[in-house]
């Protein structure tokens, strides 16, 4: 597989969208184009291997599907693992003759994904510095009460920004990351000690992406119930992730259900108690 200029452009062009301020707002960029999810589809429907995009991209969000951003503080750039990690991934799986769904491919996946999301950071930071020029503008505007000229700040001058530090770099890293990895697959076979470290490490990291996940979400040894149940229906049943879903929502109903009566039942006891004392 080779990725031509034209597919490197589009890429980059969605690499900008993801996090774009004036894309409806971080809801459609950061947290839906940005997600691997999503980039994978994406990254399929470009690159014309829509099956291997998203195989790609389930196995990269698994990693960073705890990833949040605290105070703009990222460790790892999802934009980035989108629109670079997954096309030079679905390259590399293609040069290295791997299924997507295997577990070989899997690790090599997330692997590359981890790599660029680590030097995606880099490019985080840059979009985030140069945005400070802008924002020093639209301090000045309000100063002056020039409002109107907010809107070229929010939605038209971060355009400069995610060029410089989106678009050019994905556009090239797509482009020339095939003969990166032609050059890697010469290089390291796949029989080597390294090819066969990067697949044992890649097949780890998705253990980390759950456990950060786990880490924010329980708060006590009958949290982890719902979450072993999903595996035992996988694993008894052999279901796949949209019906484990469905499930996952019905567990999600009930509990919300049973919070709101708990923090009902203090007001209803109280009903009850003012009707008696009416009574006596």
């Amino acid at each position: 597989m080779e990725i031509s200029w034209i597919q490197a452009i589009i890429l980059g062009l969605f690499a900008c969208l993801a996090s774009m301020p004036g894309l409806g707002g971080t809801s459609i960029g950061n947290y839906t184009l940005g997600r691997p999810l999503i980039g994978g589809l994406v990254c399929g429907l470009i690159l014309g291997d829509v099956s291997t995009g998203i195989l790609v991209g389930c196995a990269m969000q698994i990693v960073y599907i705890a990833l949040v951003t605290p105070g703009g503080t990222v460790s790892a750039d999802v934009r980035a693992v989108s629109y670079i990690g997954i096309p030079l991934a679905m390259v590399a799986l293609k040069s290295y003759g791997l299924d997507a769904a295997s577990t070989e491919g899997a690790g090599l996946a997330t692997s590359f994904g981890t790599m660029v999301g680590t030097l995606g950071t880099v490019l985080f930071y840059g979009t985030a510095t140069i945005n400070l020029l802008w924002q020093h503008i639209g301090w000045k505007a309000v100063e002056n009460r020039q409002y109107k000229k907010l809107y070229l700040v929010d939605m038209g001058l971060p355009w400069i920004s995610h060029i410089l530090c989106s678009f050019i770099p994905t556009m090239i890293m797509c482009k020339l990351g095939a003969n990166v990895v032609e050059v890697i697959k010469t290089t390291l076979p796949m029989d080597g000690i390294a090819m066969k470290t990067l697949f044992t490490v890649g097949s780890l990291l998705p253990c980390v992406g759950i456990a950060i996940l786990l880490k924010q979400i329980v708060k006590g040894a009958a949290d982890f119930i719902p979450f072993l149940f999903g595996f035992v229906l996988a694993a008894s049943m052999g279901i796949n992730l949209v019906s484990a879903t469905v499930v996952a929502g019905m567990f999600a109903i009930i509990i919300y259900k049973l919070k709101i009566l708990s923090a009902r039942k203090p007001e209803l006891a109280g009903g009850v108690m003012d009707d008696e004392e009416e009574e006596i």
